[in-house]
């Protein structure tokens, strides 16, 4: 939650009611209509938590983060400051909206690759 909300800089979503037992996991707001559940691995490799045969626990890819460039400038600093060693950088790469002129890879603290860029 640290680094999702501190460092990347996302809204923590049921945040309290998780720390007060309350809720089995916390999120953060991506969004107005997208968050990010973060569920411990133990609990996603359960079978309760599995939405598609096989699919629980698997790690996707990549998750990408589409900022507007002060954003995108302004978590690359972030990143920066806390020492998160950024992967490759991009210019002009193809991607959910057409042709970004930056974006770049890190990773979370669990390992989970997370892509930021943004779109003139």
């Amino acid at each position: 939650m640290d680094f999702y909300s501190r460092v990347v800089g996302l809204e923590p979503v049921r945040f309290a009611e998780f720390e007060a037992g309350d809720a089995p996991f916390p999120s953060v707001r991506v969004s107005a209509d997208s968050i990010i559940d973060l569920m411990p691995l133990d609990m996603a490799t359960g079978t309760t938590a599995s939405v598609a045969d096989g699919s629980a626990g698997h790690r996707l890819n990549h998750l990408c983060l589409a900022l507007s460039k002060a954003e995108c400038d302004a978590l690359d600093q972030r990143l920066q400051a806390e020492g998160v060693a950024i992967g490759a950088r991009l210019s002009n790469s193809f991607g959910a909206q057409g042709w970004a002129p930056k974006a770049f890879y890190f990773s979370d603290p669990d390992g989970n690759v997370v892509e930021a860029r943004h779109y003139d």
